[in-house]
């Protein structure tokens, strides 16, 4: 049943408020739902300028999936106190760009659902086709808003939600030379996966050996780590994919990833949760919650470096080659 209010919502107005003069805020779209008004925010801080890297952060997209605004959320008050004491993080903004939409799909949330209140899985609304065969349904479907994945109506344009995720990249991320994303969701398997496109195709991306070099920078920084990283497609294809269709339109380097938390590690834990559709996709535990909460900063605070410091570990010339042709062993068989 719908709450009476978002709480992930009441928790990002307070940082806004607490984030002041640090904060640049923008509302992308408003989605009305049972009266009431739903803001879907923008917040950016650091260096605008064009010339420096940037990295975004987003959560939300799938209602049903509160721990990826949840993890946002954490980061963002992390980095918030942090920059009350914090002279090395000043120094990070001023030569890179944040920028967070920490709950793109609130009307999904508030009705408990995967998809946006049309119906429309916003994951599946891009407007783009898989090359190769997709599971039935799980791929993206364009029968009816009542059965799940659902694409929305062929030919129309994307949904607002969607619309506005995209304008934020265009705007603060595609035009740089070099910029990231990570897009918080949660529900496949028992271990976090760290995915890059592509989703509609299995195709190898032209930027593998940028990939496969801040995978290796992460294991080697962290080597203890217990993510796995692949290309979504390893795992299922899809329609209309976001990421790949922001990829595809993307003239400089930029790596979108997407952190898919392992939720049925919780649910193999509390067996009771998979009879909650809520509990499915979110840990119910104080502790475990705080764990999930905890965990993922790590990974956050390594994409901040890393984007502040591509420059010296994106590889050229015949690095390249080899980072390319490990991937491609790694990832692809090939």
């Amino acid at each position: 049943m719908p709450e009476k209010n978002l709480p992930e919502l009441i928790t990002l107005k307070r940082l806004i408020d607490e984030g002041g003069k640090h904060l640049e805020v923008g509302t992308s779209c408003t989605v009305a739902m049972d009266g009431r008004q739903f803001p879907v925010y923008t917040i950016a801080l650091g260096n605008p300028s064009p010339d420096v890297p940037a990295l975004g952060f987003f959560g939300g997209i799938h209602g049903l999936e509160r721990i990826g605004t949840q993890v946002v959320l954490s980061f963002m008050e992390s980095l918030l106190a942090r920059l009350r004491w914090d002279s090395t993080l000043h120094q990070q903004l001023e030569s890179m760009r944040l920028v967070f939409m920490p709950l793109v799909n609130p009307g999904g949330m508030w009705q408990a659902t995967r998809c946006n209140p049309q119906g429309v899985d916003l994951m599946r609304n891009a407007p783009l086709s898989a090359v190769e065969k997709v599971p039935f349904m799980l791929g993206g479907q364009t029968f009816s808003h009542h059965l799940p994945w659902y694409r929305g109506v062929q030919g129309a344009p994307m949904e607002p939600e969607a619309e506005a995720v995209c304008e934020v990249v265009t705007r603060e991320l595609l035009p740089r030379q070099f910029s990231m994303a990570l897009d918080c969701h949660s529900g496949f398997g028992l271990r976090d996966r760290i995915w890059f496109p592509h989703a509609h195709t299995a195709t190898p991306i032209p930027h593998l050996a940028d990939i496969g070099a801040l995978e290796q920078l992460f294991s080697q920084s962290y080597p203890n780590h217990n993510y796995v990283f692949e290309p979504q497609s390893r795992q299922y294809r899809t329609h209309g994919d976001l990421w790949d269709y922001l990829y595809l339109n993307a003239g400089k380097v930029f790596l979108p990833l997407t952190l898919e938390m392992g939720s049925w590690l919780w649910v193999k834990k509390n067996p009771r949760q998979i009879f909650d559709r809520i509990a499915i996709f979110n840990p119910t535990a104080r502790h475990r919650l705080q764990r999930v909460l905890r965990r993922h900063l790590i990974l956050f605070d390594f994409l901040m470096r890393a984007a502040n410091s591509h420059g010296r570990w994106l590889p050229e010339g015949m690095a390249r080659t080899i980072q390319h042709r490990r991937a491609l062993t790694q990832w692809y068989h090939t």
